[in-house]
C-alpha cells in the first residue's frame, strides 16, 4: 500500500501528454512521457502513432502533425507494450488529466492508474486566484521553459509533457504525497475561469 504521507519524491511518476487526430472521439497521434525519480525530471519518451482515422485540418494547424507524418508510424496496439512498461509502477500525472486518460485507456486496454495527479486541479489548488490555469500560461508565468531541450515547440507531445513536469516539481516541492492527489474521473470545467483550460484533444 502507498505511504500518502511520504514526500512526493519518494515516489515515480509518469508525466503524459497526448496529441489526437481531431476527430470524435480522438485518436492518438503522438504521446511523451517524462518520466519524474527522485524528484528529478527526466528526457521526454515520445511515440508518433499512425491513427486510423485521418488527422483534421484543423489537428494538424493546432500540433503541426500531418497524414504524411504518421502514415509509417506504428499503431497504438503495435507500441502497447513498450509504453505499459513505462507506466509500470509510476503515479499518473498530466494537464487535465482526464482528456489524455480517456484517449489511453482507449488506446492501452487494461491500462488504469491507480493514482492520479492533475496538475490543472493541483494549480487551481495552489496557485489560487489566477486568471488561467492553461499549461502555457503557467510556463510563461513561472518560467518553466527555460533550457528547454532544442527542437521542442509547444502543443507537441514531448514539449507539454515537459512542461507539465516541471510544473508539478515546482508545486509539489517539500510537499507530501497526499497533497498532490487528485481524482481525474471527476475533473471538470464547470466553475472554470478560464474558458480553454479543459482543452479540446486535437
Amino acid at each position: 500500500m502507498t505511504d500518502q504521507t511520504a514526500l512526493w519524491t519518494t515516489f515515480r511518476y509518469a508525466v503524459a501528454d497526448v496529441e489526437g487526430n481531431g476527430q470524435q472521439p480522438p485518436d492518438l497521434v503522438e504521446l511523451a512521457i517524462v518520466l519524474i525519480d527522485q524528484g528529478m525530471v527526466g528526457e521526454p519518451l515520445t511515440w508518433l502513432v499512425k491513427p486510423p482515422r485521418p488527422i483534421t485540418p484543423l489537428a494538424c494547424r493546432i500540433h503541426g502533425i500531418s497524414n504524411e507524418q504518421v502514415a509509417s508510424a506504428p499503431s497504438a496496439d503495435e507500441y502497447a507494450t513498450d509504453i505499459m512498461a513505462v507506466f509500470d509502477g509510476t503515479i499518473f500525472v498530466a494537464h487535465n488529466a482526464h482528456v489524455d486518460l480517456n484517449v489511453l485507456t482507449r488506446e492501452l486496454p487494461g491500462f488504469q492508474p491507480a493514482l492520479v495527479i492533475d496538475t490543472l486541479k493541483l494549480a487551481r489548488r495552489l496557485l489560487p486566484g489566477r486568471p488561467s490555469y492553461k499549461l502555457g500560461t503557467l510556463a510563461e508565468e513561472l518560467k518553466l521553459t527555460t533550457d528547454m531541450p532544442a527542437g521542442l515547440k509547444p502543443h507537441r507531445a514531448a514539449y507539454d509533457a515537459l512542461v507539465c513536469a516541471r510544473l508539478l516539481a515546482r508545486l509539489a516541492d517539500g510537499a507530501e504525497l497526499a497533497t498532490l492527489l487528485t481524482d481525474a474521473k471527476t475533473t471538470s470545467c464547470e466553475g472554470s475561469t478560464d474558458e480553454t483550460a479543459a482543452q479540446t484533444l486535437f
